[in-house]
C-alpha cells in the first residue's frame, strides 16, 4: 500500500513539471503573432502547425493533467486512510516506531514542562 502511495505521489510530481512546461509554452505562446508557424511534437511525430490551432490545443492539455492532478491527490488521501486503518486494525508498526514515540512524548512533556517548547516551535533549538 505505502509503495502504491509512493508510486501515486511521484506520477503526481511528474505531471505537476508537464503543468508548469504547458504553462510556459502557454505564456510564451499568447505573445506570438497566430499565423506564426510552430511545431509541435504529437505521438512521437513532430507536426508542423500555427499558433492559433496549437494554443487552444495546451491550454485544453493542460487542463486535463490539472484534473488528473487532483484526482491522484484525492486517491493519495483515501489510500493514506486505508494504510493507517489497516496499520490500527493488525496493530502494525515500523521499526522504531513504538520505542521511538514513547521516548518523544517525554522528551516533549519535559521540555513544554521547562516552558521551552510549544506547537509552533517544533523542531527549532531555543536557548
Amino acid at each position: 500500500m505505502r509503495q502504491e502511495q509512493r508510486s501515486m505521489a511521484s506520477k503526481a510530481a511528474e505531471l505537476e513539471m508537464e503543468i508548469n512546461e504547458h504553462s510556459l509554452v502557454v505564456d510564451t505562446l499568447k505573445d506570438v503573432d497566430p499565423s506564426r508557424k510552430c511545431f509541435r511534437l504529437v505521438g512521437g511525430v513532430l507536426v508542423e502547425r500555427t499558433v492559433k490551432e496549437v494554443l487552444p490545443a495546451l491550454e485544453n492539455n493542460k487542463e486535463q493533467i490539472s484534473k488528473i492532478v487532483e484526482s491522484l491527490n484525492t486517491q493519495m488521501q483515501t489510500k493514506g486512510r486505508e494504510l493507517t486503518e489497516y496499520r490500527e486494525r493488525y496493530n502494525i508498526r515500523l521499526v522504531g516506531e513504538g520505542e521511538g514515540q514513547g521516548q518523544g512524548q517525554s522528551a516533549t512533556s519535559s521540555r513544554d514542562s521547562e516552558g521551552g517548547g510549544s506547537k509552533s516551535g517544533a523542531g527549532v533549538l531555543v536557548s
